[in-house]
């Protein structure tokens, strides 16, 4: 098991010090951010009343909602910047307690874009990466981040951008080499054509991977295993991993978890809401927040390597 990384220590030391000093900053956040919106609306009410009697049309709806769009981002600048400092502040004091590195802004780590290469997303027009959480965890070579996918959809005034995957990408060095790939998924999202019945196999990133029959029939129904080593795809994917797969997702409240056996790596992914939102406005909200972020990856972590480990 992970060694937790103890809250009250934290608050009691760096981490309680650095929060201690975020009320101020907090609090000017939100007197700023005040400020600004009573400033949106002393400029913008006599323009946008201009607009509506301006023969502009249906332009006019048009206008108006850019106009508030962009005053509400505006004004929200201030605190979603004091927010990302202490959300910062606390996630990197808990990776420093694990024995790792924390960024807030990242680009795709290596689990990414191999779970790409492997279809493991769905096709997407742009992305945002954070949260990265990366280093030596359980002896064994550790990443973390979170993507966040967006494919644009409609056309014309209908033309906006539509969320088709949020959750974590989990990359652990594996306890044994792998002579082959393998891939493990949610069982009825590869279908042949007409949908009659899933497919044999698929053609990803040059290799060909076979579905295969599992020993273990009770879990062919929840989950589905292409691979190019059968004999070695029976060996990691157990009724223990499976059950192990299912805790995971039910520890984040997720779905559609995947895994990809490649290059000596555990690659993991997992639909799930945002994680590790840390940062508060209410400076009366830290020790909780900080005691919920450690919750949620120490979940995660001792999930992980769990996974990482042979059936006994």
């Amino acid at each position: 098991m992970i060694e937790r990384p103890d809250v009250d220590a934290l608050m009691d030391g760096d981490l309680g010090r650095f929060l201690h000093g975020q009320i101020l900053v907090r609090e000017e956040a939100k007197a700023n951010t005040r400020n600004r919106y009573f400033i949106c609306i002393l400029i913008g009410l006599p323009i946008l009343a201009f607009v509506w009697f301006a023969p502009l049309g249906d332009f006019r709806i048009f206008l108006t909602i850019v106009a508030a769009m962009g005053a509400f981002w505006w004004s929200r600048i201030p605190i979603n910047a004091a927010k990302k400092q202490t959300k910062s502040g606390i996630n990197a004091a808990i990776a420093q307690a694990l024995g790792l590195v924390y960024q807030h802004d990242c680009n795709p780590g290596l689990g990414f874009l191999r779970g790409k290469s492997h279809k493991m997303f769905p096709s997407h027009d742009r992305s945002n990466f954070e949260d990265m959480w990366s280093g030596i965890m359980a002896g064994k070579p550790f990443t973390l981040h979170e993507a966040h996918l967006e494919e644009q959809r409609g056309s014309g005034k209908n033309r906006r951008w539509v969320t088709v995957f949020r959750g974590p990408v989990i990359t652990i060095g594996f306890s044994r080499d792998f002579h082959g790939v393998t891939l493990l998924e949610r069982a009825g999202r590869h279908q042949k054509f007409l949908f009659f019945g899933e497919k044999d196999e698929l053609h990803l990133n040059g290799q060909v991977l076979q579905k295969a029959d599992m020993v273990h029939p009770d879990f062919e129904d929840a989950f589905t295993v292409f691979t190019t080593d059968q004999t070695e795809a029976r060996y990691l994917v157990h009724p223990v991993y499976i059950e192990r797969l299912i805790a995971l997702e039910n520890a984040f409240q997720g779905k559609d978890i995947k895994t990809l056996f490649k290059d000596g790596e555990l690659t993991v992914v997992l639909k799930a809401e945002n994680m590790f939102e840390s940062g508060s406005l209410d400076h009366n909200q830290d020790r909780i927040m900080v005691e919920t972020c450690v919750n949620q990856f120490m979940a995660m972590a001792d999930l992980c390597a769990q996974l990482n480990e042979a059936e006994r």
